[in-house]
């Protein structure tokens, strides 16, 4: 069966390692379930049944360059596996996150492959730390375009026709509309569901704002963010799926 559309995902964000780069991070692989199962029950109300989700960052853009100069590290597959575990225990899913620092990716996304293979594990690109040659993550805002995003489209169409895959989420983050350069030109395979993620923060009115110059008509799919700490408030579940047009996917971070 298809995720979209006929369904609300709700999202925790973060690295299962760290509380600093979400809430996905707070605590151990069950107390982060049972804190996600809670939120995803708040928006039962709402017409639409809800999947919850585990949005993992496998790829963490870095200020430093490491060893290979890419400005990203790579977490080990098997540090997924305890959500993975528990997501497939509650009918869930589980997003792959990238933040490619210097490297391409497409290199990133079929490093993962044994686990994109997985029928309910699907993929984030987040444009904000791909860099360019001679770019430092959290000094520039990263962006990336088209015929890098149809890549990875083509790559994740290709596994699910030839593995016979059930349908695959891909998600471009986005917070401003240069993060993703001509957009207009990105495809919609069968069997991929595309979708353009909102990620704006602060001011109530602002977020509003960003969501309205960003959103995506069909065939696209919309998500939306909801930050705890960097918001000015956190909006409640009826603000967030009373937006127009309604997200599918909310994410918190």
């Amino acid at each position: 069966p298809s995720l979209l559309p006929g369904h609300r995902i709700i999202a925790h964000y973060g690295t299962g390692i760290t509380p600093a780069l979400g809430v996905l991070g707070e605590g151990s692989p069950d107390e982060a379930t049972t804190r996600l199962l809670d939120a995803t029950a708040a928006v039962d109300e709402f017409g639409l049944p809800t999947i919850p989700a585990f949005e993992f960052i496998v790829t963490v853009a870095q200020a430093r360059p490491g060893p290979d100069g890419l400005y990203t590290y790579a977490w080990p597959a098997a540090d997924v596996q305890p959500y993975l575990d528990r997501m497939r225990a509650h009918d869930g899913i589980v997003v792959l996150d990238f933040q490619p620092g210097r490297q391409p990716f497409i290199d990133q996304v079929r490093a993962y492959e044994e686990l994109l293979m997985q029928p309910d594990v699907h993929l984030a690109l987040d444009p904000e730390w791909s860099m360019r040659p001679d770019g430092v993550p959290g000094r520039v805002i990263g962006h990336t375009d088209a015929s890098v995003v149809n890549e990875v489209l083509a790559y994740v169409e290709h596994l699910v026709v030839t593995h016979g895959l059930p349908q695959k989420l891909v998600i471009v983050h986005q917070f401003q509309a240069a993060m993703v350069r001509d957009r207009d030109d990105i495809i919609d395979p069968p069997g991929v569901a595309v979708m353009f993620h909102v990620d704006g923060q602060g001011p109530v009115g602002s977020k509003y704002e960003t969501y309205g110059q960003l959103f995506v008509e069909p065939p696209f799919f919309n998500g939306f963010k909801v930050f705890f700490d960097e918001d000015s408030r956190v909006m409640t579940p009826t603000e967030v799926v009373e937006l127009d047009p309604s997200p599918v996917y909310v994410s918190y971070q």
